[in-house]
Order: structure tokens, then sequence, then C-alpha cells
């Protein structure tokens, strides 16, 4: 009698399996030098990481609609890093894939990964850069927790709860979309008069 096996990741050792090798899946080995400022890990801790940048590149709350349906939430806070800010110590062998574009479970970019087990969304891998999403992080202090705090929405016309904040809120992504009436007055001010600049 067979046995289904939902495990569609490629059981091979050739050029599919070098995804191991490389940012941000690379594990560190022990005398390598990375400087961690920040551990986390999934729901049920078969996937942990580290972080070796003290503040992310940006932080945002993402309200579209494929955001909103991979994690059962009105939005997700995501903070972009770099690729090879992180160091998984455990578990890179049960990261499972999703391309949401393509609606499969290959490793093609950009893509959703999460934990195999738990199914706890780990983060968006894009071509050049990741976005982590901030509580799975092990904060130790309301310092470290400030430096991911929000800065802005992006696709806030595709939102489905309002979230009265303050803080700037894009149409699309960021710059290259309209300011929401919602945003500051003083951020609308400055982006109009950046538009009459260009």
């Amino acid at each position: 009698m067979s046995t289904l096996s939902f495990d569609t990741r490629p059981k091979s050792t050739s050029d599919k399996d070098k995804w191991k090798t490389r940012p941000p899946y690379r594990v560190h080995l022990p005398n390598e030098k990375f400087h961690t400022l920040y551990e986390a890990s999934c729901h049920c801790g078969r996937v942990k990481y580290q972080l070796g940048r003290e503040k992310p590149l940006d932080s945002k709350l993402c309200h579209c609609t494929t955001c909103q349906t991979q994690h059962a939430a009105p939005f997700q806070w995501a903070a972009i890093f770099h690729k090879d800010d992180i160091n998984f110590v455990k578990g890179h062998h049960c990261l499972e894939w999703y391309d949401p574009t393509e609606k499969t479970v290959e490793h093609k970019l950009p893509c959703k990964v999460r934990c195999d087990y738990c199914h706890s969304p780990i983060m968006d891998e894009g071509r050049n850069m990741i976005l982590l999403f901030p509580s799975l992080i092990h904060f130790k202090s309301d310092k470290e927790r400030e430096n991911f705090k929000p800065r802005l929405h992006m696709f806030y016309q595709q939102r489905v709860v309002d979230v009265p904040d303050g803080l700037p809120k894009w149409s699309g992504i960021n710059e290259d979309s309209e300011l929401i009436e919602d945003s500051p007055p003083e951020k609308i001010k400055e982006e109009e008069r950046e538009r009459i600049k260009r």
C-alpha cells in the first residue's frame, strides 16, 4: 500500500538544492562571524533565525489582497532586510515556498516562505530583499521593538479596516502611488510639492 506525500519540494541534490547555499538560506558555520542582534522563530520553534542588522531598511503595513489572504488578517506587517542580514540556525530545511502569482509551491521569486510544520509565515523573499515578519522576533526591550515600528501603509485602497494611526497611507507601493486623504496633512502637502517639482 502506498502512502500519500504532500511534500512537493525537490528531493535531489542537484541545482534545485543550491538555494541552501545562498542567502538568505545559507547557514553560517560556527567559525564564521555573524553579529547576532535579534533572534526569532516560528510558532512551533522548528525554524529559528538570527538577524544581524539593528534596524530594518524599512517597515510597512501592507493591505494588498494577497497579504490579506495569505495571512488571514486585514494587513501584513513586514520589515525589509538584505538577504545577508539573516542567519538560519535551525530548520531552514523545514521551509516551504509558495508563489502567489502562479499559485505553485516552487521556489520561484518572489515567493512566500513558511514553516512546513506549523505553517507560520516566516518571510516574503524577493529578488534582492526579504520582508520579515517582526511578530516572530523575540524582542528584549521596547527600544528594540521601536526599531521595527511601521513607517507607512501601502495598498491602503484595498483595506478592509480603517487604521487611524497618523502614518502616511499610499494607494499602492508607497512613493510610486498616490497618498490617500487619510494621510497626515503635512505629508500630503510635501508630496504635492514634490509632484510640482517633477
